[in-house]
């Protein structure tokens, strides 16, 4: 009953004309802005900001929710159609949302990822709602060691969702972290890699690195070759976007395992949607019996992530709003707007301000309701733009890139980053380099460090007490055992592939 009174109160604030009207604001700002490419989360909310600097506390948090998880639809968009990630989550949406831009399945990839998102969401909700102190209470009892074996599950991960080797994955997984060791370090201080320059001291930008790899890269391998998208204007009309049974057939376990993986992952403190998304991708892609159609557009591979990304930022406002521990970047934007209002976040903020707390929770629905309307009459839309001439699209997006990348930090260097980035990422794509997991291990990287370092110190040294801990022991062996899987598995490919080439031909 007490539940059902905090919905009633809920409902009762986010139904307010003024609350809806910010939801309805937020949820269209952020659709709009995500998918202009290379503009994810963290800069539109960093552009947005201020505007909510003169609202209500309670219609200011509703209006930037509305705004982070629009620009989670939106950036989608931008991912499938152009494979440019506006944020780390969306970047393994590239990996099977191009693909299938590609084979003329645009739509289809859109209509998908919008109801991966309702459902995703809705079920981050739902845990947000009813296990909302429960969780918060679990992911307490995690300390620097356990934090850092599920980073170390999740590079380990990173290194086998791409189509390349385990070694190519495992060696862009340590190139990222090496990457990640540019700037100040956290606990002494000191400048590490920045050779006198200022610029570097703050390290290199998460949003600059996505979009130079995933984004310039593409503009630079695709500037002068023809498109092979099969893409034509009955890609638009709406029988062509319906999936077909086959496609339905194959979304729905993935879309609840990826549900449950984001919304485990997301209430965490300190993780946030990027890891969910990388690990909900390779949990398909290992149990899957036809793994080499990842990659090449398995509506699987599309699906899991996109619904881990939704349940995860849902349930990131967990550890955010119960524990004031942000659990990315822009919740740390979101934490700021609490304070400049004058909300304290912590265990007793539901207590204190129940109507802004279940107020939000159920502007969470209205706002994936908004969503859904709002985006599904909008795929023709989207789908449009790759009728555009690429030779006119490509200098637009660049310069949507370099301005997404200065307005996160207001630094110059930043779109130099971009830039040269941009020139990694093609490098790479020449190479037959995987970059997502290049990306994690740049996310994952510094964290990793953190952690080991504070686990170290309260073990006074000693790395046997580490790894002999119940929860970080368990999900250690656990990235031994799929280490040692997947580099068997290599192998023993690698074997039958020369036993293959060396066997001679039988034909008459």
């Amino acid at each position: 009953m007490e539940l059902l009174a905090n919905f009633a109160l809920g409902l009762e604030t986010a139904v307010t004309p003024t609350n809806l009207f910010f939801c309805f604001a937020g949820v269209f700002l952020g659709t709009f802005v995500g998918v202009i490419p290379g503009v994810g989360p963290l800069a539109a909310i960093s552009m947005l900001f201020p505007i909510t600097f003169y609202l209500e506390p309670t219609a200011a948090l509703i209006m930037l929710a509305g705004i982070y998880y629009g620009t989670t639809y939106g950036g989608s968009t931008a991912s499938i159609l152009l494979n440019i990630p506006g944020a780390t989550s969306s970047a393994v949406t590239c990996l099977d949302g191009y693909p299938m831009a590609k084979q003329g399945r645009a739509g289809v990839a859109l209509f998908m990822t919008t109801i991966a998102s309702f459902v995703g969401g809705s079920f981050g909700i739902i845990i947000l709602s009813l296990f909302s102190p429960l969780i918060a209470e679990y992911a307490l009892t995690f300390g620097p060691a356990e934090y850092f074996s599920l980073m170390v599950l999740g590079l380990i991960a990173a290194s086998t969702i791409a189509n390349a080797s385990p070694s190519k994955g495992l060696a862009m997984v340590v190139f990222g972290m090496l990457i990640a060791t540019v700037g100040t370090d956290s606990q002494s201080g000191v400048g590490r890699f920045t050779f006198g320059s200022m610029s570097l001291l703050e390290g290199f930008g998460i949003s600059a690195m996505a979009m130079g790899l995933f984004g310039v890269g593409e503009i630079l391998s695709s500037v002068g070759a023809t498109r092979d998208a099969k893409i034509d204007s009955s890609s638009a009309k709406l029988l062509n976007m319906l999936p077909t049974k086959d496609d339905w057939r194959r979304s729905w376990a993935p879309g609840l395992r990826g549900s449950s993986i984001g919304s485990f992952i997301g209430a965490l403190p300190g993780t946030g949607p990027s890891i969910a998304v990388f690990m909900a991708y390779a949990v398909e892609k290992r149990i899957s019996k036809t793994p080499e159609r990842f990659g090449t557009g398995a509506i699987e591979g599309l699906v899991a992530p996109e619904t881990a990304n939704n349940a995860a930022d849902q349930t990131a406002f967990i550890p955010t709003l119960t524990l004031g521990i942000p659990g990315s970047a822009t919740m740390a934007l979101m934490l700021g707007a609490l304070m400049i209002h004058g909300i304290q976040p912590g265990p007793t903020l539901i207590v204190e301000q129940p109507s802004l707390f279940w107020g939000l929770i159920m502007s969470f629905w209205i706002g994936n309701l908004l969503l859904l309307v709002l985006n599904l009459p909008l795929i023709g839309l989207w789908v449009r733009l790759l009728l555009i001439p690429y030779h006119y699209l490509y200098p637009a997006i660049l310069v949507f890139l370099c301005i997404g990348a200065y307005s996160v930090r207001a630094n110059p260097a930043d779109v130099l980053i971009v830039l040269g980035f941009g020139f990694v990422g093609y490098a790479m794509r020449l190479a037959d380099l995987p970059a997502a997991p290049l990306l994690l291990g740049f996310v994952l990287g510094p964290l990793v460090e953190m952690q080991f370092r504070r686990s170290m110190v309260l073990a006074r040294g000693d790395v046997i007490d580490v790894i002999s801990r119940p929860i970080a022991g368990t999900v250690l062996a656990i990235s031994l055992a799929i280490l040692v899987w997947t580099l068997v598995g290599a192998i023993v490919r690698y074997c039958h592939g020369r036993k293959d080439l060396n066997e001679p031909s039988t034909g008459k």
